[in-house]
């Protein structure tokens, strides 16, 4: 097997590998240090699409992280840049937050009911019944489904909550159509990603606490992989995946040897 370029840039996953339920995980806050020290390119990814790079921004502040606003790539911003390449200056019918919505106003989307060419679905806390009939509706209509993102579940507190790739899953089974995911494990939110930063996959590194978008994400874009055991994924668990990581670690704290 040909050997690996060296890693000159870094992306992260952020819940499960930087922090876990509003806290830090240990050694957070040493890697992003010697990231930015270094003066190599890096992001932190998300597939939440709730929050903006800026409330990312200010919420790992509160946790003593931090990530400049410019490095915060979110499923939202992944999505904005794929309408706006495929179809700029369009229209929207938009569930989601304001993540969702200021990226689309960012690329000069209008957001509206009447004849939208998308309909765009991302993660929220209130999914109304209201809302997503006029969705299906306008799906059955001629819109084109897009989504943020296709995790079943997101994590809590109290436990696991249905998160958008669960109604997702309510809107296709009542349109027959199936949306297209700009999100982690589209290799696409890596590459923009990869993009935003000037930096090539063949010398990137993904770091992720799953398996099947994570891992899978970064090995689909061609970048060295590494699994972090702080998250959802266990050890076990890795053998019944048809792919591997490049390196499982116990946790982000032992990277920031090889930054």
């Amino acid at each position: 097997m040909a050997e690996r370029k060296p890693i000159e840039s870094w992306l992260t996953d952020m819940d499960g590998v930087l922090i876990h339920e509003g806290t830090p995980i240990p050694g957070a806050d040493a890697f992003l240090k010697t990231l930015k020290e270094s003066g190599r390119p890096f992001l932190v990814l998300t597939n939440n699409s709730i929050y903006t790079p800026r409330d990312l921004h200010a919420r790992l502040m509160r946790m003593g992280l931090d990530v400049p606003v410019e490095n915060i790539w979110t499923s939202a911003l992944a999505t904005a840049k794929f309408l706006d390449d495929q179809r700029p200056g369009g229209t929207a019918y938009v569930i989601g937050e304001a993540g969702l919505t200021t990226a689309l106003h960012d690329i000069g989307y209008v957001l509206t009911d009447h004849e939208p060419d998308y309909v765009v679905l991302g993660e929220t806390r209130t999914y109304s019944f209201e809302a997503l009939t006029k969705a299906i509706r306008l799906i059955n209509a001629g819109a084109r489904f897009i989504c943020t993102n296709p995790d079943e579940t997101g994590p809590s507190q109290e436990g696991p909550l249905p998160a958008t790739g669960a109604v997702a899953a309510l809107i296709t089974k009542a349109t027959g159509k199936k949306p297209y995911f700009a999100g982690k494990p589209n290799p696409l939110m890596m590459r923009t990603g990869l993009n935003a930063i000037g930096a090539h996959s063949e010398t990137s590194a993904m770091i992720g606490d799953r398996m099947d978008t994570d891992v899978l994400a970064g090995l689909e874009a061609g970048m060295q992989t590494f699994l972090v055991l702080t998250g959802l994924t266990r050890p076990q668990d890795v053998e019944s995946y048809p792919f591997r990581p490049s390196k499982i670690v116990d946790s982000i704290a032992d990277l920031v040897k090889l930054i």
